[in-house]
Formats: C-alpha cells, sequence, structure tokens
C-alpha cells in the first residue's frame, strides 16, 4: 500500500493521522494518506517563508527560469510515473490523462516562465513642481508565501496552473491537493528535489477542509495570499478566512455554463462539441456545459442525435481504448449525482437516456459509477437546472429568439463559461457580447490559448488567471520614483 506523506522544507513527514485513498474504479484502497495537522502545516509555512527569503528569493530571474524548465522536463522524463498516478487517484480514461492531464501539468512551468522572463514593465517621465523631472518605474516583487488549494478533478494540470505562476514570480507554496487525489502532488515533491529546486519553496500538506489541513493552511497568518479552485460555496468559507489579515484570493469556482445552438450551426459539430462539454471526464469540469438550449427548428433532431451520443459512451477501465468514460471521483460523489437524478425524475423530467448507474462486470460493480444522463421537459426552476451537478448530465430545452436564449443563459447565479454554436458572424460576436460570463466559445469547447485571460464573473470565480494575467494575482507592483534634475 502507497504512503502519501506530507512534503516539507523538502523532506517526507508522516503523521499519526491518516485517511485512505480509494480507486473510483472498483473502490479498492490503493493508499493511505498522512493527515497534516496545525503543526505540520505551521512547520510547512515557516519552511516557505525562509526559502522565501533564503535560496529562493536570492536566485536571478534567469536562474528560477532555468529550474522551472527543468522541473518540466522531469515531469515528462517520469510520464508514466504521473499518469499511471493520475489515473489509479481518479480512474479516468488511461488515453485522456495521456493527452491533456500530465502534458499540460508539466507546461505549465514551462509557459510562466516564459511569460515572467518576457513581460514588460512600465516606465514614465515627468514635470516635477520645482522645474525638474523625475522617472517612475514600475518592479514586480513576489507576494511571498501562497497556499495553493487544489481540486480533484484535473489534480496535476490544475495544481501546476497555480504552482507554475507563483513559483516563477518567485513566490513560495504550500499546496493542499483534494483529499480524493493526494497522489501528483506529492510525487511533484520528488522532483523539485530531483532537479534542485531549493528546500522550502515548494511544500505539501495533505488533509481535508474543516479542522484539517484546509482550515489550517487558509487560517494561517504566514500566508500571504489564496488561491482556490473548487465549489463556491468553499471559496466562501476561505474568502472569510483570508478577510483576517486582508490577504488577496484568487478564486476559480463552481458554474452552471449554458450551451446555446442556434438552428444554422454546423449540426454534427454541435452535437460533438456539446456531447464532449456535457460527459467528458464523467461530467467532472468546471467549464462543462449542464444546460442546453437548443432552436426549435432542430430541437428533436438535436435531442436525439445527442442521445446517440450518450448512449455510446462506453464505461470502463482506463486501460481499456475502448472506454468512453471513467467514474465519478468517489462513492459520495456518486451519491450526490445521484440524488440529482432523483430530483429530475421528481421534479416530472422526460429522461431521454441513462439516469442511473450502469451494470458493471462484478469487479468494478463497487466503483463509482453513473450513466450519461439527458433531460427534457422541466422548468427553468428545477433544481438540475438551477444547481450545479458536476456529473455527465445535461438538460436540453428549446429557444425561438435570440433575446429570449441571451436571458435564459444569463438567468443563473453563476458566470463561468458559455459555449455557442452558430454560422451567423454577426450573431456570435453579439450573443457573446451579451452573456454574462468569463469565457464565450464560439464553435467550440475548451479551446484554450494559455495567454488569454481565464476566470468567471457572478459566483463563478474572482480574478483572471492566465498568461500575464496571473502575475496580477502573484506579484506586487512597486514604484520607484526617481528625481532626477
Amino acid at each position: 500500500m502507497k504512503q502519501f506523506q506530507n512534503f516539507i522544507d523538502g523532506a517526507w513527514v508522516s503523521t499519526q493521522r491518516h485517511f485512505e485513498n480509494r480507486n473510483p474504479v472498483d473502490n479498492s484502497v490503493i493508499g493511505r494518506v498522512h493527515e497534516a495537522g496545525r503543526v505540520e502545516v505551521d512547520q510547512a509555512v515557516r519552511a516557505a517563508r525562509a526559502a522565501l527569503h533564503g535560496p529562493w528569493g536570492s536566485l536571478k530571474l534567469e536562474e528560477r527560469v532555468d529550474l522551472l524548465y527543468a522541473v518540466a522536463d522531469e515531469i515528462n522524463r517520469r510520464f508514466d510515473d504521473f499518469l499511471d498516478a493520475e489515473v489509479a487517484d481518479t480512474g479516468k480514461p488511461r488515453s485522456m490523462a495521456s493527452h491533456i492531464d500530465i502534458p499540460r501539468g508539466a507546461a505549465n512551468f514551462k509557459i510562466f516562465a516564459d511569460v515572467i522572463k518576457n513581460v514588460p514593465a512600465e516606465a514614465f517621465e515627468m514635470a516635477t513642481p520645482d522645474g525638474g523631472a523625475a522617472l517612475n518605474y514600475a518592479l514586480r516583487k513576489p507576494r511571498g508565501v501562497i497556499a495553493v488549494v487544489c481540486p480533484w478533478n484535473l489534480p496535476l494540470l490544475l495544481m501546476t496552473w497555480k504552482v507554475g505562476p507563483a513559483l516563477a514570480c518567485g513566490n513560495t507554496v504550500v499546496v493542499k491537493p483534494s483529499e480524493e487525489t493526494p497522489a501528483t502532488a506529492t510525487l511533484l515533491g520528488e522532483v523539485m528535489n530531483a532537479v534542485g529546486v531549493p528546500k522550502g519553496v515548494y511544500n505539501v500538506v495533505h488533509g481535508l477542509g474543516p479542522d484539517s489541513a484546509g482550515e489550517f493552511l487558509t487560517t494561517h497568518r504566514g500566508v500571504d495570499a489564496i488561491t482556490f479552485t473548487g465549489e463556491t460555496r468553499t471559496g466562501e468559507a476561505i474568502m472569510g478566512a483570508a478577510s483576517k489579515g486582508l490577504r488577496p484570493v484568487s478564486f476559480e469556482l463552481g458554474g452552471k455554463n449554458a450551451g446555446i445552438v442556434f438552428a444554422d450551426a454546423d449540426f454534427d459539430a454541435a452535437v460533438d462539441g456539446i456531447a464532449l462539454a456535457a460527459f467528458v471526464n464523467c461530467g467532472q469540469v468546471c467549464l462543462g456545459t449542464e444546460r442546453v438550449y437548443v432552436e426549435r427548428p432542430i430541437f428533436d433532431k438535436f435531442v436525439a442525435a445527442l442521445k446517440l451520443k450518450a448512449e455510446a459512451m462506453k464505461p470502463g477501465v482506463p486501460n481499456d481504448k475502448a472506454t468512453g468514460i471513467g467514474p465519478l471521483i468517489s462513492k459520495e460523489h456518486q451519491q450526490k449525482v445521484l440524488s440529482y437524478y432523483a430530483k429530475a425524475k421528481a421534479d416530472g423530467a422526460t429522461i431521454v437516456t441513462g439516469g442511473g448507474v450502469p451494470n458493471m462486470p462484478a469487479d468494478l460493480q463497487d466503483g463509482s459509477w453513473i450513466e450519461p444522463t439527458i433531460w427534457t421537459d422541466l422548468p427553468e426552476t428545477a433544481a438540475v437546472v438551477r444547481e450545479e451537478i458536476f456529473g455527465p448530465c445535461c438538460h436540453i430545452a428549446p429557444f425561438d429568439r435570440e433575446d429570449e436564449v441571451v436571458a435564459l443563459a444569463n438567468d443563473t447565479p453563476y458566470g463561468l463559461c458559455t459555449t455557442v454554436w452558430t454560422e451567423n458572424l454577426g450573431r456570435a460576436h453579439r450573443v457573446a457580447g451579451q452573456i454574462d460570463v468569463g469565457i464565450v466559445w464560439i464553435n467550440s469547447w475548451f479551446l484554450r490559448d494559455l495567454r488569454t485571460a481565464f476566470g468567471g464573473s457572478k459566483q463563478s470565480g474572482i480574478g483572471r488567471e492566465g498568461g500575464v494575467h496571473s502575475l496580477e494575482f502573484y506579484t506586487e507592483l512597486r514604484n520607484v520614483c526617481i528625481k532626477y534634475a
């Protein structure tokens, strides 16, 4: 059985408190996680502080960039180790993790190393009241010790999406991975040591949220800023903790994202795109589409086509190339998603397909399996239309007018993303400008240029990540004013 220890000041730290790490494919115990208490979290924060003002802080920018490139190269050298760890934790198809999770997880270090190496600085000349002159210029300085609280759906990718820019900017980090997915954050500690990242720069503390590592880290006064991806309710709790000491936060939170399909769309491309947005990673994607609005002339045809896509997704083990969908992350999450399936049925939904648990072989029946599910005929007030489910499901409703569907898409407390399918370029620009979200995709989904701003509006987040936008959170600008005449 694997032991997932805390990684503090370049060393492995065990504790007397443990919890199980289970494989969602069959619910088998695959490891024991050492839960960090208040003492271990304090040790990690202190180690990060010492590194910030010690060996890490004394490195030149070029030396820091070289180390981040080395981290990326070492992840790629140990690609299979990271792939095995990610698949064991999440149960997702190996083909998906090998093409998205691990390559992007490594690339994030190089991407942000390049950003910090090439970011411009501002400078202004000014006249002074005495007739002289002065020069103002800006310095980007690291914020300090960053608490990185990570989700379980894309564990390595979303963790390095934060750790990469944090380290590139000269900060140090204490990472709290999800209790469901401890493996790759732990494995990254081995990489940091292997390439010579100074001790204390990267730390990992394992645990849960309340009265555990999550709470102890976010309330620690030695933490200078907190970045978090996850549920909106958890974000609210972290924001409350961050208010003590007025520490900045960067949040990417929940969503109830809409997909809009106009009658003039490329029909096959729209069906493929919505199927991907609704069902990929077993629906466990913050950017996923759980509300679909289809223009009435093609509504019935679209529902029938998406039904075929859902039913073609074969559940199975990660290593099987025929596997189209893996399990949910845990039995607990399976029960949550099933509770929404029951609510939809009770509210009178037409169940187009799915709605339960698939029949699996005997050795997999204890896994967290769920059927891809499509509903129609529910009012906009229904729970499965209003609330984030985070499973492979969507409700499809017809619409008749452009202004009507814009109002429907915006009728949510969330504002993460929307995908719009139309061949009318004027309509595409018009609708994109009216949707209250952080990201609008036209005739695509999950297409990302990592230099662009990423984040949500309303209850879907605070701040933006990606490219130079990440630097606004991970650095503070210091203005230097020199009177020279």
